[in-house]
Formats: C-alpha cells, structure tokens, sequence
C-alpha cells in the first residue's frame, strides 16, 4: 500500500508495501516483534490485543486485531510494552496489577493494562465500563477492579502525556513528506465531495469506517477486500450538531462519540449505547456503519426509528433523503444503490417518552436477544402518536405498526396496553436461535411493552435499580 506514518510508542514508524487489510495485530506481532499485544479471538470481543491510539481528538483504547494499518496513519500507537516509562518506571496502573495481585495466567493482562491507562489518562473512574471488553477468566474482576481504583489517584506519568504533544510536530516533519510504496494503495479521502466522486465511479469498493464489521470480513472470512476506501479522514462525516428542533449526526460519529452526546438529550438512547459492544468497538464502531450494515440485531437503528430518525444517502453530487425505516428492505437488502453511501442521519432534538430495553443473556458487551424502543406521545389521557421499533424480532430492524395503531386514540392505561398485546403477533414473526426462542422473543416484546407504561408511570423497572 501507499506508505503511512505514526508514532509507535513514541518511536515515529512509516510502513510500506502492506495490504491495506494488514491488522494492526498482525503487524506488531509478526513485523515488529511486540508480542505482548495478545491474539484472542480475533473479532473484538476479549480486549487481549487492546492498544491505545491517540490523534488530535484525545486517547482511547482500541483493538488491534480489527484495527487495519491504514487507519492509524497520522496517529500515535501505544502498545503493553509501551505503558512504562523509558527508565522502566511500571505506569500505575502497571503497578497496582502487581500489588493486588491482578493477574493469574495472564494472558488477558495486557489488554487489561492498557484499558486501564487509557482510562487513567482520560479521568474515567467507571471501572466496570472501561473493563466490560476485557474478558479474564482466571484472576476475576475484583482483584482487578480494587488495582483500577487504587490506581485512580496516581498522577499521569509524563510519558503518557507525550504522544499528544508530540503529534503536531510529527505530523508536519513526517506526514508531510507525503507517500511512498510500490503497491497500490487504499483510498482515504479527506472530504465527503472527494469520497462521492470516486465512490460513484468505484461502486463495487469497499468503504471501512471502524472496521468492527468490516474487520471480520478479513479475520473470519479472510476474505481478500480491493478496492478500499478509508473514512476515519472524511472529518465532515463527523459532526453532531443542532439545527433548530433537529439534532444532525454524521455518518462517521462513533458510537462513543454519539453516547456522550445524547446524555443530556436522549438520556435512555444513550443508556442503551452503554451497553453496545464495548468500550473498545464503542471508540472505533461509526453510526453510519451501524445503518449501513443492515443487521436486524444492531442496536442503533431501533431507538433511531422510534425516534422518527431521518437517513441522508449520497451518490455522486445527489443527496436523498427517507425514513430510517424504510432503508431495511429485507434480510440481507438495503435501501441503497451502487456507488451510494450513507451520509448522515437527523433526529428530534427532544424526545422525553423515548425509553429503550435491550435483552441479552449478559448485561455487558452482548448481542441483543431483543432490542426494544418505544417514543409514545400521550396528550389529555390518550395516545396521540407512537413510534415502536424492534430489533432481534424480524430479518430487520422494524417498527410495530399493527401494535402502534392498536395503541393510537385509545387511552393510555395498563389495560389499553395489554389489550394491545396480541397485535405484536401481527407485526413480528420471530425465528429461533442460539440467543432466544421465538416464543419467547414474542413474549419478552410484549412485556417491554407493559415495562414501557410502568416505566412512564414512574416505576422503577430498570434491573440496576430494582431491588428485592
């Protein structure tokens, strides 16, 4: 591929002649011998081959077996071996590992330290987050979780404060002397105009935002992607912005980025992205590739749809626009031509009955069984509007139409809601899996329907606040 640039451990590195699919895991095992970043499961789940990445933006922790070579260019890269200081001085958090015995086989440890100094660098003190992507099966999570608060109040060693510094000086005296490599290289626009023109003339490429779908295309599948295009560069694909009564979202926020964002907003939409993935796929997964991927498990597009979300989908020079909930056709199928991609996305900027219940066999870091959103508007007792979406129930992410229109003009009471209740088996005819039953997802929809009038009653329903 055409050569990148980036600071690896504070050692500035240019690579050359790579395929531009060539993880970052791979690279730092194989190329340059740092084998402390570990190989789990190779999709993002274990949190073994977590490394921290740090850019104009600030630092977070990521994983490298789904990170590709291309999307760090520009960047700064610490690895486990990076954590301790040029003297050999251990980061505290290194240290508190040691001294409260945080560590059994070890294999999961250097993604645990790295987590946790990415975390100390940012101030982040909500443990159980920050760890809910790092599976350790031996030690458990108390000793490691008593290491992380030790840790808390230990100041940020100065080398840990290098990389951002360093950067603007890097970028100027390296990445400006521009590319070399004799192989052809993937494409990474800098603007959504470039990524149009030549998306629209290279409609069979693939376009890799976070890569935490895409990333298992090539670990799993070791499928071989050409042409690629690179859109962590595309910077007007990240706004969030408000306009008026709307809230715009471009399609490369990270789901991170989005959470945060939506906290004063739509506190229940950001609870559920709390619990997408975790803190490493969170950093690195965008909302356009959300959408864009079709899943009927994706967590984004049901709170979107009862959100009466609006898609914005780019062609060249043209830009359309439809409901969110028209873009899943089927199974499999999009909304979506040749060339076009996903741009940006709108929602209300207000939405105080919007509550979302995900269901899942583990409360962190899972795929949902059943992913419920429901935004009913309730004026003088009846209900005057309702817009509920699902995911985990259909062959895509899909609203309860027959169940909305049970509900509208009717009172709003528990009685009205159970009466409602037969109408899911209209909207929904769920499948059998691993996760769930069908039955049992009919079921467990129907009961988030009752959970959703206690909910806006004033019930405690959530099962963080219920208490026997």
């Amino acid at each position: 591929m055409s050569e990148i640039a980036f600071l690896l451990n504070g050692t500035p590195v240019r690579v050359a002649d790579e395929a531009p699919t060539r993880t970052l895991l791979d690279w730092l095992r194989e190329t340059r011998g740092l084998t402390g970043t570990k190989e789990g499961c190779n999709e993002g789940d274990c949190g073994a081959c977590t490394v921290m990445v740090t850019d104009a933006e600030g630092s977070r922790a990521l994983n490298a077996c789904i990170l590709f070579l291309p999307q760090l260019h520009g960047k700064a890269v610490r690895t486990v071996e990076g954590l301790a200081g040029p003297d050999g001085s251990l980061h505290p958090v290194q240290q508190a590992l040691v001294d409260h015995h945080g560590s059994q086989c070890g294999f999961c440890t250097p993604g645990i330290a790295v987590s946790l100094a990415a975390a100390h660098l940012q101030g982040r003190t909500d443990h159980d987050d920050v760890l809910a992507g790092n599976l350790c099966r031996c030690t458990g999570y108390a000793p490691i979780l008593r290491a992380a608060e030790a840790a808390v109040d230990a100041p940020i060693p100065d080398w840990m404060k290098a990389d951002r510094k360093a950067l603007s000086a890097f970028i100027f005296t390296e990445i400006s002397r521009g590319s070399g490599g004799s192989a052809p290289g993937p494409v990474r626009p800098t603007s959504s105009d470039e990524l149009a023109e030549w998306y629209a003339a290279n409609p069979d490429a693939t376009l890799i935002a976070g890569a935490t779908d895409v990333g298992l295309w090539v670990t799993k599948q070791l499928r071989e992607l050409a042409p690629v295009a690179f859109l962590n560069g595309v910077a007007d694909l990240q706004h969030i912005e408000r306009r008026g009564e709307l809230i715009g979202i471009g399609a490369g926020v990270t789901v991170e980025q989005l959470r945060l964002a939506m906290v004063d907003t739509h506190p229940d939409f950001a609870e559920l992205l709390r619990r997408y993935a975790s803190v490493q796929i969170r950093n690195a997964a965008t909302i356009g590739g959300n959408i864009a991927n079709g899943s009927p498990i994706g967590d984004g597009p049901p709170a979107l749809i009862a959100l009466g979300a609006t898609l914005y989908l780019r062609h060249g020079d043209d830009m359309r626009s439809l409901p969110l909930e028209e873009f899943f056709l089927d199974y499999g199928r999009q909304d979506r031509k040749p060339g076009e991609f996903v741009a940006a996305v709108t929602i209300p900027a207000e939405a105080p009955a919007l509550r979302c219940y995900k269901l899942s066999k583990r409360f962190d870091q899972d795929i949902s069984a059943v992913c419920g959103c429901f935004n009913v508007t309730v004026r003088n007792g009846k209900v005057a509007a309702a817009r509920i979406a699902f995911g985990g129930m259909a062959g895509v992410p899909k609203r309860a139409a027959a169940v909305e229109a049970a509900l509208t003009g009717g009172a709003w009471s528990e009685e009205a809601v159970r009466a409602a209740l037969p109408a899911f088996a209209e909207d929904f005819t769920p499948m059998s899996d691993m996760r769930a039953s069908a039955g049992y997802r009919l079921e467990a929809a129907q009961n988030m329907a009752l959970r959703y009038f206690h909910d806006l009653a004033g019930t405690p329903v959530d099962v963080l606040e219920v208490q026997p």
